[in-house]
């Protein structure tokens, strides 16, 4: 957290009154509302894992001879992989640690980094991996869903193989085309066939279940254990598709912010966890009765009136599993922007109601070129397998290493609790990742160089803007002389405000500079404007804007925003009404500096290095939008800087 100036020099903005929390979604407890709506943004993707899961497992286990009874130690490894990860980890105890109500991968790094009290790279580049990681899932988990939703269609009409990969183009096409318009009305169907979809799954599988009484030895784990110690090494390649049961469970944790803690719990133990498991072992029960129909166990669970019906509300579930994930894949961005981990990227806000309907276009187009190379690369969902899970295992496992440091520093418990809970899961994690390791040469490389490219851009872009933000400081005049000169010696002082924005108000800004060295002239008030992203998801309004005066004419003014806020500048400076600064936007200029960096001789970094940061700083979106200026009363100085 940056210091804040003391309390002789500074103003802060008091408090408003205290708003109703309920506005949020996280009061009013696990409301029937909010628990529908888990269902259908939290659980989309863990809640289409019954569609292949338990089949690919098998197609393992028929690639090693093992024998039909091994379909009890599967579906027990299936339960209880489900109950430690999900259950015990995210349910039980990752849930605990929010950062003030937020989750996800960047608010345990940023919650660790509170616990340390001190910013360290090494925390840093844990969250970069496991943010990296993610994007890759959100490559796959689209391709996956959808290709294994339509290849049910197979049952229902004989031949149409064909049009499974040109079907599940046209949605994936369809379905990153309507991200510009927002997911608000949509979304307000997915919950009801969320809820259908966990219903059939729970009635398909317990009418099932008689079908061979033996599958319930699969509640005992010690079927589990005696599965992977009869067939050692041999049970890796079914433990690497075992785990596609929890591929999803980050969103646990990741979209608790939208809805609170306890809503995504009941509707876990109420709901999800019960159909699952039900779901799971009429899989089973029905394979040892008839061990042909191990080739498609999801769908051949449903008699033969049901199999249309069953495909289309597969479809929509898988659909809706994309959504999520896609959503998932926004937020993460938008947070890894606030905490400069990537340029400024254009973030369109597509509701005036949710907070969180957010459209970032580029990260948009860059997820369905992936998500359609994969479907055209890989062709079927069984093929698409070998590439899924290194992502997912790998996020976990990063989750784990971070949940230990904050439950010892930030929660306090002593070692041998915390590594006598956390070890064993981190243990089971690593198990699952070596599993999926394993199929990196059959297409588990591809999640991987994505999430090498990521990470290659975040810390290209982190380490170039430290680099060039130090050799622009050690080449700038400070702030305060400038002021002290300027208003010893004043130019021909002109009416109205300024605003100068800039990353470090120590230092005279340099279209501050430009304005003076061209134009000869300096506004009546000048407001040096800094803009600070914090390690907490939202700053409380009484800390939101401080104010200093530096010199007659001159102010330093920082203003806070948490890295799941939008940042909005007028807004903020609206608010300095209540400390006697008044900004009227009709006499407010914004004057901006626009760089324009040229790889050259004094290069900052290896060549490479530096041609890939100028690259990303051109992406960048114009900081006009990004921080919500209004258009015509922007000033921008040019200047081209060496790197």
């Amino acid at each position: 957290m940056p210091d804040r100036p003391s309390a002789a020099s500074s103003t802060a903005v008091p408090p408003p009154p205290v708003p109703d929390p309920a506005a949020h979604g996280h009061a009013g407890g696990a409301r029937p509302g909010l628990v529908l709506a888990c269902l259908g943004v939290v659980y989309g993707d863990i809640g289409t894992s019954p569609l292949y899961a338990l089949r690919e497992s098998l197609v393992h286990a028929h690639e090693h001879n093992m024998a039909e009874t091994a379909v009890i130690g599967i579906v027990s490894l299936l339960f209880w992989t489900v109950c430690l990860i999900v259950t015990l980890k995210y349910v039980t105890l990752i849930l605990r640690a929010d950062n003030n109500g937020e989750g996800g991968t960047l608010s345990l790094v940023a919650k660790a980094q509170q616990a340390l009290h001190r910013r360290t790279w090494w925390l840093y580049l844990i969250g970069i991996v496991g943010v990296s990681l993610f994007f890759g899932d959100s490559m796959i988990t689209p391709a996956m869903s959808v290709m294994s939703a339509i290849e049910g269609m197979e049952l229902v009409v004989p031949g149409s193989g064909d049009f499974v990969v040109p079907v599940t183009l046209v949605i994936v096409i369809v379905l990153f085309w309507v991200q510009r318009t927002g997911t608000e009305n949509v979304a307000r169907l997915f919950g009801p066939i969320m809820l259908a979809w966990f219903g059939t799954l729970a009635v398909l599988g317990a009418s099932h279940m008689l079908d061979d009484a033996r599958i319930m030895q699969a509640m005992n784990p010690l079927n589990a254990l005696r599965f992977i110690a009869d067939n050692g090494f041999g049970a890796l390649p079914v433990m690497g598709s075992v785990f596609l049961a929890v591929t999803g469970a980050e969103a646990l944790y990741a979209d608790m912010g939208h809805f609170g803690r306890s809503p995504v719990r009941v509707s876990w133990l109420a709901i999800v966890f019960p159909s699952l498991t039900l779901s799971y072992l009429g899989q089973g029960a029905m394979v040892l009765s008839e061990p042909e129909r191990a080739v498609n166990p999801f769908f051949l669970m449903a008699p033969s009136w049901f199999t249309l019906p069953l495909v289309v509300l597969a479809m929509a579930a898988t659909i809706i599993a994309s959504q999520a994930v896609i959503s998932g894949a926004f937020s993460v961005a938008q947070q890894a922007v606030q905490l400069g981990l990537l340029p400024r990227l254009e973030i369109q806000h597509t509701s005036d109601k949710q907070l969180g309907q957010i459209y970032l276009p580029k990260v948009n187009m860059i997820l369905m070129v992936g998500v359609c190379a994969l479907v055209l690369a890989f062709g079927s969902s069984a093929r698409l397998a070998s590439a899924y899970g290194i992502a997912v295992t790998g996020d976990m496992v990063i989750t784990s290493m971070l949940a230990i440091i904050v439950f010892r520093y930030a929660w306090g418990w002593r070692w041998p609790v915390v590594l006598g809970i956390m070890l064993p899961i981190l243990a089971l994690e690593l198990v699952f990742f070596y599993a999926n390791i394993l199929k990196v040469l059959d297409g588990g490389f591809i999640p991987l160089m994505f999430a090498g490219v990521v990470i290659t851009f975040m810390v290209t872009w982190l380490r170039g803007t430290t680099k060039l933000q130090a050799r622009l400081a050690a080449e700038a005049v400070p702030m305060q002389l400038i002021a002290e000169r300027l208003t010893a010696s004043p130019p021909v002082i002109v009416p109205g405000t300024a605003v100068f924005l800039t990353a470090n108000p120590t230092i005279a800004p340099p279209a501050l500079m430009h304005n003076l060295k061209h134009n000869r002239v300096l506004h009546d008030r000048n407001f040096i404007v800094t803009v600070d992203v914090q390690t907490t998801p939202r700053v409380p309004h009484g800390q939101r804007l401080s104010i200093v005066e530096i010199a007659p004419r001159f102010w330093c003014v920082r203003i806070r925003f948490g890295y799941m806020e939008q940042p909005n500048v007028p807004r903020a400076l609206a608010d300095a009404k209540a400390l006697g600064h008044k900004f009227d936007i009709m006499s407010t200029s914004y004057f901006l500096n626009r760089r324009s960096l040229r790889v050259g001789k004094g290069r900052l970094m290896p060549l490479w290095a530096s041609r890939l940061y100028a690259g990303l700083y051109r992406q960048s979106s114009e900081p006009t939008n990004f921080y919500r200026l209004p258009t015509n009363r922007v000033v921008e100085l040019g200047q081209q800087i060496n790197i």
